[in-house]
This record gives structure tokens, C-alpha cells and sequence, in this order.
């Protein structure tokens, strides 16, 4: 009862901003978009659905070589030949909840052929159910945190990610719901696992590594995170369907999601020292309650423990 009247409230104070209505109000505003990536090699995780696809395809219209990663190779093979150009866009399959497979992803040819000039961390899941995956991770945590970790971390070492490229984090609102913590992230109890908190914190340290990152790497490459309002995806009809039978009318479309990566790629604003979150091509606060500032955990930390649990697989 307290949950759902705590989500009720939840959904009636970010509807008019995280929705379709939000979008449209928002881009009223909007000078003419018309980017151009030419040249450009972009990384796209969760590329064959949802935001995902509307972003590999957009960037491609527009002219950039196009890496789309997923691990469905039917998938991947739909999305080329949907592709505007697709000799320029290259699908690379690779399960993202294995961190084994993504520290070869980093090595392989179609990664390493170029540097990358945009990363866009998208892949994300949020899971009613708990698994592990094979190497005894929680699935979504593995799929929306460590994965991106492993990943951006990996190439940045390995010199792959342009110094004047940018790396765009996607979270999602659902973070305002939630303060950074650690070890609930990855949670190893099926009787203590609650998929829309787990996907809530792992959205929330996505905005907290964007800090860590952008003050460690000052700037070179930039990092950016985005939300993209609330979007009918397939992920969304599976994973929430109550909330999509509420909210369906107004839910964004994945190239209203899309918009702002493909904004931010153009842009290349600065990162804020005040951190934040980008939402319609707008920086907004981060926090919107004040119980979400409450935590002992930190961006050191939360780098610290994923670096750790990296290092553990080995």
C-alpha cells in the first residue's frame, strides 16, 4: 500500500516533464536540428531496440560508422538492413552481462579498427525476477552498471576512446527515487530482490560515475548523462506493464527519447561542475529529494567497489 501510494505520487510530480506532454512543451523551443557525423565512429550499446535502435539509426542517417552492439545476431542483422547507409553501420554481437565477453569486445577488430568519437552507454534492463548471470552477478546489475564500467574503463585504457570524443550515459528518472548505495546493487538473494530498486540504484550511480569520470579523465574524453523521459519500449510493456496501462497515452516515442544523445553527440557541452542530469536538451538538478543525499557512499567509492568486483573475475 505504502509502495504504490509512494509511486502514485512518484508519477503525478514528474508527469508533465517526463512524458510525451514534457517533449512537446520542451521543443517549442528547439532551434532547427540538423547534425552532421561524418568521420565520426560511434559505440552503441542495447543498439537493436528501443532508444537504442532510434539512436544507431539516426547517427547513421547523419553520416557517422555506426558500431551496434547487442547480443541478438537476428536482431543486429534487422537493424543493418534498416540501416540508411548499412556498409556503415557494423553489428558486433556481444552478451553486455558478461564482463568476459565485453573485455573482448574491447579487442576485437571492429573496436580497435578506429577511435571512438561517441560511446553511448544505453543497454539496460529492468528485471522482475533475480538471476545471476554465469559469472554469479545479478543480471541487471551486471547489464546496467558494471558492463558500462567495464567497457568505457576498458577502452579508455586501451586508448580507444577519442580525447575529443565524448562518452553519453544513458540513466533514467527513475533515479530520483533513489540515493547511491553499493552492495544492494548486486544483490545475491532472490528473497531480497526488488527489480525496479535495483534499477533505480544502478540509474543513480550511472550519474555518479559520470562525476568520477569527468574529474578523472578532465574532460578528455567529456561525459555526459541523459534521461530520456518516460519511453514505450518493449522493456517497458515486459517489465512494467501497470504503469504503461496508466501512462500509454503519453508516453514518449523512442525517437523523443533518442533526442538528446543525438543532441549532446552534436553539441559537446561542457560537463557542469555542479554535475546533473540532461532531460529535452536541458541540464536539471540531479536530486529532487532530499533523501537522496543521504548516503555514505561516494563517487570514489562506488568506482572503488565496481573496480574491485572487476578485478575479482579476473
Amino acid at each position: 500500500m505504502l509502495r504504490s501510494l509512494a509511486s502514485l505520487l512518484f508519477y503525478a510530480r514528474f508527469v508533465s516533464s517526463f512524458s510525451a506532454l514534457g517533449y512537446r512543451r520542451a521543443a517549442r523551443n528547439w532551434d532547427d536540428f540538423r547534425p552532421d557525423f561524418s568521420g565520426q565512429t560511434w559505440l552503441i550499446t542495447g543498439a537493436t531496440g528501443g532508444i537504442g535502435r532510434a539512436i544507431a539509426l539516426t547517427a547513421n542517417q547523419h553520416g557517422a560508422r555506426v558500431l551496434a552492439v547487442a547480443r541478438n545476431g537476428d536482431k543486429l542483422a534487422a537493424l543493418k538492413a534498416a540501416a540508411a547507409t548499412p556498409k556503415r553501420l557494423v553489428p558486433v554481437c556481444c552478451d553486455l552481462s558478461l564482463m568476459a565477453a565485453i573485455r573482448r569486445l574491447t579487442e576485437s577488430p571492429a573496436v580497435s579498427r578506429r577511435p571512438i568519437d561517441v560511446l553511448v552507454n544505453n543497454v539496460g534492463v529492468l528485471l522482475n525476477r533475480h538471476q545471476l548471470t554465469d559469472e554469479g552477478l545479478e543480471m541487471s546489475f551486471a547489464t546496467n552498471l558494471l558492463g558500462h564500467f567495464v567497457l568505457t574503463e576498458g577502452l579508455k585504457q586501451m586508448g580507444q576512446l577519442a580525447t575529443d570524443g565524448i562518452v553519453i550515459n544513458v540513466s533514467s528518472g527513475g533515479m530520483y527515487g533513489m540515493p547511491l548505495k553499493l552492495e544492494p546493487m548486486n544483490c545475491q538473494a532472490a528473497k531480497d530482490f526488488d527489480g525496479m530498486a535495483a534499477y533505480a540504484m544502478h540509474k543513480r550511480a550511472m550519474v555518479e560515475l559520470t562525476a568520477w569520470w569527468n574529474q578523472q579523465w578532465q574532460g578528455q574524453p567529456g561525459v555526459q548523462v541523459m534521461h530520456p523521459g518516460w519511453v514505450d519500449t518493449e522493456g517497458v510493456k515486459t517489465s512494467l506493464p501497470g504503469f504503461r496501462r496508466t501512462l500509454k497515452r503519453v508516453l514518449r516515442d523512442a525517437a523523443q527519447g533518442a533526442d538528446t544523445v543525438l543532441w549532446l553527440a552534436d553539441k559537446r557541452p561542457e560537463a557542469s561542475e555542479k554535475g546533473g542530469i540532461w532531460l529535452d536538451r536541458s541540464l536539471q538538478p540531479a536530486h529532487e529529494f532530499s533523501f537522496t543525499r543521504r548516503t555514505t557512499a561516494t563517487a570514489d567509492s562506488l568506482a572503488e567497489y565496481l573496480a574491485d568486483i572487476n578485478q575479482a573475475l579476473g
